[in-house]
């Protein structure tokens, strides 16, 4: 029998966050985030978690399970051994539980302006893209904004202005994206003491992220673009 060993905190009446233990029977097949929906519905309902499509691909049910920052509806429970102790995503306030305040981590994720801004010589309403071209952003497309990097990060832990590994590599999306036309701009955004020259080359993001992103090899792109693009006169800064 499987026992989980979960993070709770109810700021509303607890002083003190604590862990509470769950013994569930044995399930073949069973996830993470499957045992949780067990205890919550069959064990003790005032458990509080984040979930939606319980498929890898919303990214909600991010947390920390034995060690690492992982998807809860992708990790098989019989994995981890019979004892699974489940923690919630560091570095942001805690709501209750395993779910967190994720406002900081879009704010900051905002920052780098996360949508297309096409040149004003364009001049059609179709931007073409060759094959080619969106190959380069392919592999940045499929950050599912999980707070896993974000969750791992010593430099967030020590700097709330910190951008983030999620949203540098969300800008070098953007960057890289061949019918984008404000480079200059969203690098000049990203060329800051709190942004990628803040970044300490760790890789714990690239660790933990559940797409196989590299989050630190595009913070390390972003450093070379920004420097050559203030060298070349095309760095932008606004306002």
């Amino acid at each position: 029998m499987p026992t989980f060993e979960v993070f709770r905190f109810n700021p509303e009446h607890d002083e003190d966050a604590y862990f509470q233990e769950y013994e569930l029977p044995e399930i073949k097949g069973m996830t993470v985030l499957e045992g949780l929906y067990y205890i919550l519905e069959n064990i003790d309902p005032t458990l509080a978690f984040r979930s939606s499509c319980r498929q890898g691909v919303c990214g909600s049910c991010a947390m920390h399970i034995n060690g690492q920052y992982r998807l809860a509806c992708e990790t098989q429970a019989a994995m981890m051994g019979s004892r699974i102790i489940i923690r919630p995503l560091a570095h942001m306030k805690i709501i209750r539980d395993l779910v967190v305040d994720m406002d900081p981590f879009f704010a900051q994720y905002e920052t780098i302006r996360p949508y297309l801004i096409p040149a004003e010589e364009a001049g059609e309403r179709e931007y073409k893209q060759s094959p080619k071209q969106r190959a380069k952003i392919d592999h940045h497309v499929d950050c599912i904004l999980c707070a896993a990097c974000y969750g791992s990060c010593p430099v967030v832990a020590t700097d709330d202005k910190y951008l983030g590994p999620h949203a540098l590599l969300k800008a070098l999306r953007f960057v890289d994206d061949s019918r984008d036309g404000a480079t200059g701009e969203r690098l000049a955004l990203v060329a800051t003491d709190e942004g990628v020259f803040r970044c300490h080359t760790i890789f714990n993001c690239q660790q933990v992220c559940p797409k196989d992103l590299d989050p630190t090899g595009a913070i390390g792109k972003l450093k070379m673009k920004s420097i050559w693009a203030k060298f070349t006169g095309r760095l932008k800064k606004t306002g």
